[in-house]
Protein backbone atom coordinates (compact mmCIF):
# COMPACT_ATOMS: atom_id res chain seq x y z
CA UNK A 1 0.00 0.00 0.00
CA UNK A 2 1.42 3.48 -0.73
CA UNK A 3 1.23 5.84 1.75
CA UNK A 4 3.43 9.20 0.26
CA UNK A 5 2.62 12.15 -0.97
CA UNK A 6 3.75 13.88 -4.15
CA UNK A 7 6.89 15.96 -3.61
CA UNK A 8 4.90 19.53 -4.09
CA UNK A 9 3.21 18.88 -1.23
CA UNK A 10 6.09 17.48 0.30
CA UNK A 11 8.42 20.66 -0.26
CA UNK A 12 5.18 22.88 1.69
CA UNK A 13 4.79 20.19 4.76
CA UNK A 14 8.45 20.90 5.07
CA UNK A 15 8.45 24.42 4.59
CA UNK A 16 5.51 24.86 7.20
CA UNK A 17 6.95 22.73 10.01
CA UNK A 18 10.09 24.35 9.50
CA UNK A 19 8.16 27.50 9.50
CA UNK A 20 6.28 27.11 12.59
CA UNK A 21 9.67 25.69 14.41
CA UNK A 22 11.52 28.51 13.82
CA UNK A 23 8.40 30.79 14.74
CA UNK A 24 7.83 29.24 18.21
CA UNK A 25 11.52 28.72 18.90
CA UNK A 26 11.23 32.58 18.47
CA UNK A 27 8.76 32.93 20.95
CA UNK A 28 10.18 30.77 23.49
CA UNK A 29 12.96 32.92 23.58
CA UNK A 30 11.56 36.29 24.07
CA UNK A 31 9.25 34.95 26.39
CA UNK A 32 12.26 33.68 28.49
CA UNK A 33 11.90 35.94 31.46
CA UNK A 34 8.45 35.06 31.80
CA UNK A 35 9.00 31.26 31.56
CA UNK A 36 11.96 31.35 34.26
CA UNK A 37 10.25 33.40 36.55
CA UNK A 38 7.74 30.14 36.79
CA UNK A 39 10.53 27.34 35.61
CA UNK A 40 12.55 25.70 38.73
CA UNK A 41 15.67 25.15 37.39
CA UNK A 42 17.83 27.29 39.53
CA UNK A 43 20.49 24.46 39.91
CA UNK A 44 21.26 24.33 36.68
CA UNK A 45 23.97 26.92 36.35
CA UNK A 46 26.10 24.97 38.99
CA UNK A 47 25.57 21.25 37.81
CA UNK A 48 28.71 19.38 36.87
CA UNK A 49 27.65 19.03 33.19
CA UNK A 50 26.70 23.32 32.58
CA UNK A 51 27.83 24.86 29.55
CA UNK A 52 25.97 27.75 29.70
CA UNK A 53 26.14 31.16 32.34
CA UNK A 54 23.01 32.44 31.97
CA UNK A 55 19.44 30.39 32.41
CA UNK A 56 18.09 29.74 29.10
CA UNK A 57 15.13 28.12 28.40
CA UNK A 58 15.15 24.51 27.53
CA UNK A 59 11.52 24.39 25.47
CA UNK A 60 13.31 23.79 21.83
CA UNK A 61 11.40 20.02 22.48
CA UNK A 62 7.88 21.84 22.13
CA UNK A 63 8.88 23.66 19.42
CA UNK A 64 9.89 20.92 16.98
CA UNK A 65 7.26 18.59 18.21
CA UNK A 66 4.26 20.72 17.65
CA UNK A 67 5.46 21.58 14.40
CA UNK A 68 5.46 17.88 13.44
CA UNK A 69 2.49 17.31 14.65
CA UNK A 70 1.03 20.46 13.14
CA UNK A 71 2.40 19.12 9.46
CA UNK A 72 1.01 15.31 10.41
CA UNK A 73 -2.58 16.62 10.48
CA UNK A 74 -1.57 18.10 7.28
CA UNK A 75 -0.58 15.17 5.59
CA UNK A 76 -3.37 13.29 3.68
CA UNK A 77 -4.79 9.45 4.13
CA UNK A 78 -2.55 7.15 5.87
CA UNK A 79 0.76 8.60 6.08
CA UNK A 80 -0.61 11.78 7.99
CA UNK A 81 -2.37 9.07 10.09
CA UNK A 82 0.73 6.95 10.65
CA UNK A 83 2.76 9.97 11.36
CA UNK A 84 0.43 10.96 14.19
CA UNK A 85 0.17 7.56 15.43
CA UNK A 86 3.37 7.44 16.15
CA UNK A 87 4.08 11.38 18.00
CA UNK A 88 0.73 9.85 20.35
CA UNK A 89 3.04 6.88 20.66
CA UNK A 90 5.52 9.67 21.94
CA UNK A 91 3.57 11.01 24.22
CA UNK A 92 4.29 9.70 27.45
CA UNK A 93 7.98 10.33 27.18
CA UNK A 94 7.61 13.47 25.99
CA UNK A 95 5.52 14.67 28.48
CA UNK A 96 8.24 12.99 30.91
CA UNK A 97 11.21 14.80 29.14
CA UNK A 98 9.24 18.25 29.07
CA UNK A 99 8.34 17.36 33.49
CA UNK A 100 12.31 17.48 33.50
CA UNK A 101 12.22 20.50 31.73
CA UNK A 102 10.52 22.58 33.86
CA UNK A 103 12.23 21.65 36.59
CA UNK A 104 9.54 19.23 38.48
CA UNK A 105 12.14 16.39 38.73
CA UNK A 106 11.57 13.34 37.15
CA UNK A 107 14.60 10.57 37.59
CA UNK A 108 17.15 9.50 34.69
CA UNK A 109 15.03 5.78 35.33
CA UNK A 110 11.61 6.39 35.29
CA UNK A 111 12.47 8.85 31.96
CA UNK A 112 13.91 5.49 30.63
CA UNK A 113 10.52 3.49 31.71
CA UNK A 114 8.71 6.08 29.98
CA UNK A 115 10.99 5.71 26.78
CA UNK A 116 10.21 1.74 26.74
CA UNK A 117 6.86 2.73 27.20
CA UNK A 118 6.58 5.12 24.61
CA UNK A 119 8.43 2.17 22.32
CA UNK A 120 5.98 -0.24 23.27
CA UNK A 121 3.16 1.42 22.43
CA UNK A 122 4.49 2.20 19.10
CA UNK A 123 5.09 -1.84 18.54
CA UNK A 124 1.79 -2.27 19.43
CA UNK A 125 0.16 0.29 17.20
CA UNK A 126 2.24 -0.63 13.96
CA UNK A 127 3.01 -4.38 14.53
CA UNK A 128 6.83 -4.57 13.52
CA UNK A 129 9.85 -4.81 15.46
CA UNK A 130 13.42 -5.50 15.14
CA UNK A 131 14.10 -9.23 13.43
CA UNK A 132 17.65 -9.16 12.57
CA UNK A 133 21.17 -7.10 13.38
CA UNK A 134 23.31 -9.22 10.66
CA UNK A 135 24.56 -11.87 12.55
CA UNK A 136 22.73 -15.79 12.30
CA UNK A 137 22.91 -16.60 15.60
CA UNK A 138 21.28 -13.19 17.29
CA UNK A 139 18.76 -13.29 13.74
CA UNK A 140 17.56 -16.43 14.67
CA UNK A 141 16.74 -15.70 18.33
CA UNK A 142 15.03 -12.05 17.23
CA UNK A 143 12.80 -14.64 14.92
CA UNK A 144 11.28 -15.18 18.19
CA UNK A 145 8.31 -12.08 18.71
CA UNK A 146 9.19 -12.19 22.24
CA UNK A 147 12.65 -11.53 22.09
CA UNK A 148 13.10 -9.04 19.14
CA UNK A 149 10.19 -7.33 20.94
CA UNK A 150 12.44 -6.77 23.79
CA UNK A 151 15.52 -6.17 21.58
CA UNK A 152 13.56 -3.17 19.78
CA UNK A 153 12.77 -1.47 23.34
CA UNK A 154 16.24 -1.80 24.62
CA UNK A 155 18.03 -0.58 21.26
CA UNK A 156 15.39 2.24 21.05
CA UNK A 157 15.67 3.42 24.54
CA UNK A 158 19.72 3.30 24.01
CA UNK A 159 19.16 5.64 20.98
CA UNK A 160 16.91 8.04 22.58
CA UNK A 161 19.04 8.48 25.22
CA UNK A 162 21.87 8.61 23.18
CA UNK A 163 20.78 11.61 21.71
CA UNK A 164 20.16 13.00 25.07
CA UNK A 165 23.59 12.65 26.23
CA UNK A 166 25.33 14.03 23.68
CA UNK A 167 22.68 17.44 23.59
CA UNK A 168 25.68 19.21 25.85
CA UNK A 169 26.43 21.96 23.51
CA UNK A 170 24.54 24.29 21.01
CA UNK A 171 23.66 22.70 18.20
CA UNK A 172 25.39 19.46 18.33
CA UNK A 173 22.54 17.04 19.45
CA UNK A 174 20.61 18.94 16.53
CA UNK A 175 22.90 18.75 14.02
CA UNK A 176 23.94 15.01 14.17
CA UNK A 177 19.93 14.61 14.05
CA UNK A 178 19.39 16.32 11.41
CA UNK A 179 22.62 14.44 9.72
CA UNK A 180 21.50 11.17 10.42
CA UNK A 181 17.52 12.15 9.12
CA UNK A 182 19.16 12.94 5.87
CA UNK A 183 21.31 9.41 5.78
CA UNK A 184 17.98 7.19 6.66
CA UNK A 185 16.24 9.57 3.82
CA UNK A 186 18.79 8.71 1.38
CA UNK A 187 18.90 4.75 2.49
CA UNK A 188 14.73 4.54 2.41
CA UNK A 189 14.32 6.35 -1.04
CA UNK A 190 17.47 3.77 -2.63
CA UNK A 191 15.66 1.23 -1.48
CA UNK A 192 12.46 2.22 -2.52
CA UNK A 193 10.71 2.91 0.71
CA UNK A 194 9.55 6.95 0.00
CA UNK A 195 7.15 7.51 2.91
CA UNK A 196 10.19 7.09 5.12
CA UNK A 197 12.07 9.26 3.52
CA UNK A 198 9.41 11.92 3.12
CA UNK A 199 9.13 11.31 7.01
CA UNK A 200 12.90 11.73 7.56
CA UNK A 201 12.47 15.13 5.34
CA UNK A 202 9.47 16.31 7.97
CA UNK A 203 12.18 15.87 10.63
CA UNK A 204 14.82 17.43 8.65
CA UNK A 205 12.38 20.56 8.68
CA UNK A 206 11.10 20.57 11.88
CA UNK A 207 15.19 20.88 13.13
CA UNK A 208 16.14 23.38 11.24
CA UNK A 209 13.49 25.32 12.22
CA UNK A 210 14.89 25.53 15.43
CA UNK A 211 18.67 24.98 14.84
CA UNK A 212 18.56 28.83 13.86
CA UNK A 213 17.85 29.56 17.00
CA UNK A 214 19.86 27.01 18.79
CA UNK A 215 22.85 27.78 17.28
CA UNK A 216 25.68 29.38 17.31
CA UNK A 217 24.61 31.07 20.53
CA UNK A 218 22.04 28.63 22.80
CA UNK A 219 19.09 31.48 22.53
CA UNK A 220 16.80 28.26 23.42
CA UNK A 221 17.90 24.69 24.06
CA UNK A 222 16.29 21.31 23.05
CA UNK A 223 16.13 19.79 26.66
CA UNK A 224 15.40 16.33 27.55
CA UNK A 225 11.44 16.38 26.09
CA UNK A 226 13.23 17.68 22.93
CA UNK A 227 16.30 15.14 22.46
CA UNK A 228 14.19 12.69 24.07
CA UNK A 229 11.30 12.91 21.13
CA UNK A 230 13.97 13.35 18.00
CA UNK A 231 16.08 10.37 19.20
CA UNK A 232 12.64 8.47 19.63
CA UNK A 233 11.18 9.21 16.49
CA UNK A 234 14.70 8.67 14.70
CA UNK A 235 15.11 5.30 16.03
CA UNK A 236 11.39 4.62 15.19
CA UNK A 237 12.01 5.35 11.48
CA UNK A 238 15.00 3.10 11.30
CA UNK A 239 13.30 -0.16 13.00
CA UNK A 240 10.48 0.36 10.39
CA UNK A 241 13.65 0.91 7.46
CA UNK A 242 14.73 -2.34 8.28
CA UNK A 243 11.41 -4.13 8.22
CA UNK A 244 10.44 -2.67 4.87
CA UNK A 245 13.76 -2.96 2.67
CA UNK A 246 14.95 -6.14 4.19
CA UNK A 247 18.34 -5.39 1.86
CA UNK A 248 19.24 -2.67 4.14
CA UNK A 249 22.38 -3.56 6.35
CA UNK A 250 22.04 -3.48 10.16
CA UNK A 251 25.95 -2.84 10.56
CA UNK A 252 25.24 0.32 8.15
CA UNK A 253 22.59 1.65 10.23
CA UNK A 254 24.63 1.44 13.45
CA UNK A 255 27.26 3.38 11.39
CA UNK A 256 24.64 5.85 10.72
CA UNK A 257 24.00 6.03 14.93
CA UNK A 258 27.52 5.65 15.43
CA UNK A 259 28.38 9.15 17.54
CA UNK A 260 25.43 9.14 19.58
CA UNK A 261 25.89 5.73 20.44
CA UNK A 262 29.85 5.63 20.42
CA UNK A 263 29.27 8.32 23.02
CA UNK A 264 27.21 6.64 24.79
CA UNK A 265 28.52 3.29 25.43
CA UNK A 266 32.10 5.06 26.26
CA UNK A 267 30.11 6.85 29.10
CA UNK A 268 28.24 3.44 30.70
CA UNK A 269 31.81 2.62 30.31
CA UNK A 270 33.78 5.01 31.61
CA UNK A 271 31.34 5.37 34.79
CA UNK A 272 31.45 1.73 35.66
CA UNK A 273 34.96 1.72 35.63
CA UNK A 274 35.09 4.48 38.12
CA UNK A 275 32.44 2.55 40.17
CA UNK A 276 29.66 5.04 39.35
CA UNK A 277 26.43 4.89 38.58
CA UNK A 278 26.14 4.98 34.39
CA UNK A 279 23.10 7.59 35.12
CA UNK A 280 25.44 10.11 37.43
CA UNK A 281 26.32 12.73 34.54
CA UNK A 282 30.09 13.64 34.31
CA UNK A 283 32.40 16.24 31.88
CA UNK A 284 34.82 13.79 29.92
CA UNK A 285 32.23 13.38 27.08
CA UNK A 286 33.98 13.64 23.67
CA UNK A 287 32.24 17.19 22.98
CA UNK A 288 33.36 18.29 26.73
CA UNK A 289 36.79 17.90 25.90
CA UNK A 290 37.17 18.92 22.66
CA UNK A 291 35.58 22.19 24.19
CA UNK A 292 37.76 22.50 26.54
CA UNK A 293 40.93 21.64 24.37
CA UNK A 294 39.41 24.77 22.40
CA UNK A 295 39.55 26.75 25.28
CA UNK A 296 42.96 26.01 26.28
CA UNK A 297 45.08 26.27 23.07
CA UNK A 298 42.66 28.23 20.46
CA UNK A 299 40.07 31.14 22.06
CA UNK A 300 41.33 31.54 25.98
CA UNK A 301 40.02 31.13 28.77
CA UNK A 302 36.56 32.26 29.88
CA UNK A 303 35.55 32.37 26.66
CA UNK A 304 32.80 29.47 26.64
CA UNK A 305 30.70 31.23 24.43
CA UNK A 306 32.89 30.89 21.60
CA UNK A 307 34.31 27.84 22.03
CA UNK A 308 30.83 25.94 22.58
CA UNK A 309 29.42 26.18 19.17
CA UNK A 310 33.71 25.63 17.93
CA UNK A 311 33.44 22.54 19.30
CA UNK A 312 30.29 21.65 17.64
CA UNK A 313 31.57 22.63 14.48
CA UNK A 314 35.04 21.37 15.08
CA UNK A 315 32.89 17.56 15.70
CA UNK A 316 29.80 17.27 12.59
CA UNK A 317 32.87 16.40 10.18
CA UNK A 318 33.65 13.73 12.51
CA UNK A 319 30.61 12.52 13.40
CA UNK A 320 29.39 12.94 9.27
CA UNK A 321 32.36 10.50 8.29
CA UNK A 322 30.60 7.54 9.69
CA UNK A 323 27.19 8.53 8.74
CA UNK A 324 28.57 8.95 4.94
CA UNK A 325 29.94 5.11 4.98
CA UNK A 326 26.86 4.32 6.30
CA UNK A 327 25.09 5.49 3.38
CA UNK A 328 27.78 4.49 1.06
CA UNK A 329 27.88 0.85 2.89
CA UNK A 330 24.19 0.24 3.20
CA UNK A 331 23.93 -2.84 1.06
CA UNK A 332 27.09 -4.90 1.99
CA UNK A 333 27.18 -5.90 5.85
CA UNK A 334 30.32 -7.26 5.63
CA UNK A 335 31.66 -4.20 4.80
CA UNK A 336 29.74 -2.53 6.79
CA UNK A 337 30.91 -4.19 10.08
CA UNK A 338 34.20 -3.57 8.84
CA UNK A 339 33.49 0.08 8.86
CA UNK A 340 31.99 0.28 12.32
CA UNK A 341 35.08 -1.29 13.88
CA UNK A 342 37.55 1.05 11.93
CA UNK A 343 35.43 3.79 13.57
CA UNK A 344 35.06 2.46 17.17
CA UNK A 345 38.71 1.86 17.47
CA UNK A 346 39.19 5.83 15.86
CA UNK A 347 36.88 7.41 18.22
CA UNK A 348 38.25 5.15 21.16
CA UNK A 349 41.98 6.18 20.44
CA UNK A 350 41.27 9.76 19.58
CA UNK A 351 38.86 10.08 23.30
CA UNK A 352 42.23 8.49 24.98
CA UNK A 353 44.65 10.67 23.48
CA UNK A 354 41.98 13.86 24.25
CA UNK A 355 41.86 12.45 28.11
CA UNK A 356 45.20 12.40 28.37
CA UNK A 357 46.11 15.87 26.85
CA UNK A 358 43.56 17.10 28.90
CA UNK A 359 44.93 15.58 32.01
CA UNK A 360 48.78 17.23 31.12
CA UNK A 361 47.09 20.94 30.92
CA UNK A 362 46.60 22.98 33.77
CA UNK A 363 42.54 22.57 35.13
CA UNK A 364 42.15 26.42 34.77
CA UNK A 365 38.42 25.83 32.51
CA UNK A 366 34.95 26.04 33.95
CA UNK A 367 33.22 22.31 34.31
CA UNK A 368 31.70 21.29 30.95
CA UNK A 369 28.06 20.40 30.53
CA UNK A 370 27.86 16.69 29.21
Amino acid sequence: MRISVDNFLLIQLVTLVFVVSFCLSVVIWYTRRFQMSYINRRGDLGAVQSSHSVPTPRLGGVAIVAALSLGSFQIPGDFGDATSLLLLCLAPLFAGGLWEDIGKGVSPRRRMALAALSTLLAVAAFGIWVERVGVPAADWALGFAPVGIAFTIFAVVGVTNAFNLIDGINGLSTSISIMVATALGYVAAAHGVFELAQASALVIGALGGFLFINYPFGKVFLGDAGAYAVGFVLASITVALMHFAPDVSPAAVLLIFFWPVADTVLAIYRRRVRGRPSDKPDRLHFHQLMMRALEISLVGRRRRALANPLATAFIVPMAAAPMLAGVVLSDSNAAAFAALFVFAVLFFVAYKLGIRWARSRPNRSAPARG
